[in-house]
């Protein structure tokens, strides 16, 4: 799967993007039609300590999935996101093997 990591008014460094790669990975063992996933990494100029945003927008093919995290760390909002597009993507393989 070809994985994009923009990071939004800031420099990302090697381990976060390699990090978003190898996580991203893992979710093509739920669903193995995974054409792309594009990573969006932004921090919100607030005062709260959670100010790190990851947004996903993963492309499979007939749909688009995507989701938005806010936490604390890059780390745990990719980590929550991917979670989420975990449930999607089975639910998607789901739906799709109740029509074969």
């Amino acid at each position: 799967m070809k994985v994009n990591v923009h990071a939004v008014n800031f420099a990302v460094d090697g381990k976060l993007v390699g990090y978003v790669q190898e996580r991203m990975d893992k979710l093509e063992k739920y669903y193995d039609k995974v054409v792309s996933a594009d990573v969006y990494l932004k921090v919100e100029k607030t005062s709260d300590k959670e100010n790190k945003v990851a947004e996903v927008k993963m492309n499979v093919p007939g749909d688009d999935f995507m989701v938005k995290k806010q936490c604390k760390t890059f780390e745990e909002a990719i980590e929550l996101s991917a979670e989420s597009l975990e449930r999607l993507l089975v639910k998607r393989k789901e739906k799709i093997r109740t029509y074969i």
